[in-house]
């Protein structure tokens, strides 16, 4: 075990060792060996970090927007300058190859610098003399502590779609990362505590479903924020607002990529391959259904075919990889059973990834390639994640749309196509949050916001953005009325005319 690393905690600007005794693994998917063990947070662990962030919060609360600010700059640039570490942090203990967690890191970037221009998020608004002598004003006030609580599968820019916005507001923040890869979060942290935030502002604390359910309970925390399936956020939802908090929860996707007959064939298939395998089909934006429409069908499936057999799978550390392993063994094994029973269901097999050998204790699977998928399969409907992509064949493209309004989730979606009229109508009638057309995996910049519909949220406000400065605000509105100088009988040393 001497090759074993203890990861415990981040509380009140330093590194804390967990003292309840209880760890969980931690893995390098690509060879399955552990090389980490990480501290589960015991209900009083987490009262102590909550009780150290409630104490920071009251000095920072009122801290001038320009301290933020230059905070927040200093984050933006020390993110940037270790980008490579970073992307390598998340590369060992997820598994995607080196290049999509470098876009991951660039994506949670993103989310910094919008914060970096709080001062204008944060601006109020302004009624003059809306009786006489009265004037109202609405102010933006934080909330207090707040806490988020993240998947895996990005375990950086999902914490900087909350962590930004939640410390630029005024906010102290807990956050409590997956257990399966929390080295790169740790690695945030001390970055943030580089960057001029004052102690217990940021506060990480790593645990399992008992640090969860001591976040939900809290009365100290204000608002929580998650990302994971739809079941997990169902309970997150319910749980925290059962108990007055703030809740944003968002869930689990089964996203259609629709591809019509008049579309580029070989951009679609690209397409479709990239968004569909990158990060080993672990994201909840990525396409696992592309829906065929007409006569786009054949030509589409040969496509896709084709440039799924040249991918090259491998250690993610391996510049030559364009897909690494999965997370976990038993993620593995989860998407293989999906295989067999798509292809028991009625499925025609192009590619199974079963058939793909590796050498080696990691977590590899190959890439799978359903066609003739319809929709009473488990295959098309529940959220596989993983290197598994499905051929709904359809005859018309209001089949295709009828397809989107029976499923029950409505996270993203797209549609290829050179027909502007098309597109238009998709964007008019797609029961989904997030639409691309021609764009496959259509994740809005950070100066919008993030989140989907149905079963894909369930909550009043999207992610990030606008809305995740509105999510982590309480608006105040202060009216106010002056005696007139001229009225007054104190000599206040105004001329009266």
């Amino acid at each position: 075990m001497s090759d074993i690393t203890e990861i415990g905690h981040f509380v009140g600007g330093r590194t804390v060792a967990g003292t309840s005794g209880n760890t969980s693994p931690v893995y390098n998917p690509a060879t399955g060996q552990q090389t980490g063990a990480v501290a589960l947070a015991s209900v009083e662990e987490l009262d102590a970090a909550v009780a150290v962030a409630n104490a920071a919060f009251q000095e920072w609360r009122s801290s001038s927007v320009a301290k933020r600010t230059e905070a927040m700059f200093n984050l933006r640039n020390l993110v940037k300058q270790n980008a490579s570490e970073l992307a390598a942090k998340i590369t060992a203990e997820h598994g995607k190859v080196h290049s999509d967690a470098m876009g991951e890191v660039a994506r949670g970037l993103e989310n910094i610098e919008f914060a970096c221009n709080i001062g204008e998020m944060l601006k109020g608004s302004h009624s003059n003399q809306v009786s006489t002598g009265v004037d109202v004003t609405t102010i933006r006030r934080p909330l207090g502590v707040v806490a988020g609580i993240t998947p895996f599968n990005f375990p950086a820019m999902v914490p900087l779609w909350m962590i930004p916005n939640a410390l630029g507001c005024g906010n102290a923040f807990i956050l409590k990362p997956s257990e399966k890869d929390p080295t790169s979060a740790m690695f945030l942290a001390e970055l943030i505590h580089e960057a001029g935030f004052p102690d217990g502002v940021f506060n990480l604390v790593n645990g399992d479903k008992t640090a969860v359910d001591a976040i939900l309970r809290h009365p100290d925390i204000k608002a929580v924020s998650f990302v994971g399936s739809t079941p997990i956020a169902q309970y997150i939802h319910r749980t925290a607002s059962e108990h007055g908090k703030r809740v944003q929860a968002l869930g689990g996707a089964k996203n259609h990529m629709l591809v019509l007959p008049d579309a580029d064939i070989g951009l679609a298939a690209d397409a479709a391959v990239s968004a569909a395998f990158g990060s080993a089909g672990e994201r909840c934006m990525a396409i696992s259904v592309v829906v065929a429409v007409g006569d786009a069908a054949d030509p589409l499936v040969d496509a896709i075919a084709e440039r799924t057999r040249a991918l090259t799978i491998g250690d993610g550390m391996d510049p030559a990889s364009e897909m690494g392993p999965l997370v976990t063994r038993e993620a593995r094994d989860r998407v293989e059973s999906y295989i067999a029973a798509g292809a028991d269901a009625g499925a025609t097999v192009v590619l199974d990834g079963r058939d793909t050998g590796f050498d080696g204790d990691g977590y590899f699977l190959g890439c799978t390639l359903l066609d003739d998928v319809t929709p009473d399969m488990t295959v098309y409907q529940d959220e596989v994640f993983g290197p598994l992509l499905g051929v709904v064949r359809v005859p018309t493209f209001d089949d295709a749309i009828k397809l989107l309004e029976d499923n029950p989730y409505g996270n993203g979606t797209a549609i290829f196509t050179r027909d502007g009229g098309a597109a238009r109508q998709f964007t008019e009638e797609a029961p989904v949050g997030m639409v691309g057309v021609n764009v496959p995996i259509p994740v809005p910049v950070a100066y919008h916001s993030f989140g989907g519909w149905k079963d894909s949220i369930f909550s009043d406000t999207a992610m990030y953005g606008p809305e995740g400065v509105r999510f982590y605000t309480k608006p105040q509105a202060l009216t106010t009325r002056w005696p007139d100088p001229a009225s007054s009988s104190v000599d206040l040393g105004f001329p009266t005319n």
